[in-house]
């Protein structure tokens, strides 16, 4: 049986990684778009991952940025994943295998069309995040997951992933879900209780 992996965002500080890595998260999202509350810089998110065991898989989270900050920023933190949350082409996707990480790119979510989209895209993974005509993900929003359906290729789910409705995400046998809003205190900060009860929630769906 696959065990769903569980992917926790928006990490801005040591006490979080090291506690959401403590419950059983696979993989501490770190936000490198600078409008976004969660925002660090590449020499604060480096400061962090090298406290931290080799053995939780990191993600850096882009906004339409150039391939050369990604480049720096992927090798400055040692990188796992790179997840591209902006518009970028699946052009640009492809061109990121110069890189040597894993990519993903982040769909926002309105109705079927978008989800069909993820078969255009060449990535290691592909994320469905809820639509906001402003803001790129970290809104706390979901879409219908009854629309998911199937895709040829990894599918993280985020939107609004809390603990009250993770165990029905980790149901619909996604490669992995995406927390972040959903068990913060408040933008940037993790609640480590809400957080505990997510992990409390999902443990018999995970083997």
């Amino acid at each position: 049986m696959l065990i769903v992996k569980v992917k926790i965002c928006g990490i801005t500080n040591y006490d979080d990684a090291v506690a959401a890595m403590d419950m059983g998260a696979d993989i501490l999202g770190f936000n490198f778009y600078p409008p976004s509350p969660r925002y660090l810089t590449a020499e604060d998110a480096a400061a962090i991952i090298n406290k931290l065991p080799a053995i939780v898989d990191t993600a850096g989270i882009f906004v339409n940025a150039p391939l050369d900050e990604i480049r720096r920023t992927t090798d400055l933190c040692q990188l796992s994943w790179v997840q591209l949350h902006g518009d970028e082409t699946p052009e640009f996707c492809r061109s990121l295998n110069s890189v040597g990480v894993k990519t993903m790119k982040a769909l926002r979510v309105k109705d079927q069309s978008d989800i069909e989209n993820a078969e255009d895209y060449f990535t290691d993974a592909i994320l469905l995040d809820a639509f906001h005509p402003e803001k790129y993900g970290g809104t706390g929003l979901t879409f219908n997951w009854n629309i998911v359906g199937h895709i040829g290729k990894r599918v993280f789910l985020a939107g609004g992933i809390n603990p009250e409705n993770a165990a029905d995400a980790v149901k619909l046998g996604v490669y992995g879900i995406d927390a972040c809003s959903g068990i913060e205190a408040e933008p940037g900060k993790k609640d480590h209780e809400k957080m505990k009860k997510l992990f409390d929630n999902i443990r018999h769906l995970r083997g």
